[in-house]
């Protein structure tokens, strides 16, 4: 009987061991987008609102940009090629806005926290980002997923909009499920431990 329960006890443990690691391609989750991030120059209302109105500014001329591409790697060499045109972009918002902050756009790999829209969940971790400094970039920030472009509809694109749009530039339907379902425990846990190999 002891015998019996300790080989049903290996069993379920190795089910659950082996479950909990990152499979069907779950790393490529975070190898798939790049994230936008813009950082205010303080918290005061005026550089929020300036915020904002970069953020509109930067999405609208980063749309057409990116509608065409593939892939991650093919947005951000494209992104980066831009680069000084989007820096002038911001910089034409505050001047308009009677104001002379400088503005820094960099790409960095950035830890990004959990974050929830209405058809998918963006689980916490390492991603290619665009990060836009305002001023002194001491503010409360923004951040969404520039690329795939979904920024605007984000918070109300539909599920079938969303899974077209990540399929279209690499993710495979599996992968894609990772994103609408990692509420569930066992896809929390193994982001976790994706997350930890990934700081390695």
């Amino acid at each position: 009987m002891k015998k019996t329960l300790a080989v049903i006890l290996v069993v379920v443990s190795l089910f659950l061991f082996v479950g909990l690691f990152p499979v069907h391609g779950e790393a490529e989750v975070y190898d798939s987008v790049v994230r936008l991030h813009i950082l205010a120059n303080s918290d005061t209302e005026e550089d929020q609102a300036l915020k904002l109105k970069v953020r509109d500014a930067i999405l609208e001329k980063t749309a057409p940009l990116l509608e065409a591409c593939a892939d991650r790697d093919e947005a951000e060499a494209v992104l980066r090629k831009h680069l000084a045109e989007l820096t002038q972009t911001a910089k034409a918002v505050l001047e308009k806005e009677g104001h002379d902050d400088p503005v820094t756009i960099e790409f960095d790999e950035e830890e990004y926290p959990e974050r929830t829209y209405d058809s998918f969940c963006f689980p916490a971790g390492t991603y290619l980002s665009m990060r836009v400094l305002i001023g002194n970039a001491e503010g409360h920030n923004w951040w969404c997923c520039l690329f795939p472009p979904i920024c605007r509809a984000a918070a109300t694109v539909s599920k079938k909009e969303a899974e077209d749009t990540f399929i279209s530039v690499g993710l495979t339907p599996s992968q894609y499920k990772i994103i609408t379902e990692n509420e569930k425990p066992v896809y929390k846990v193994r982001f976790k431990i994706l997350e930890i190999f990934k700081r390695k």
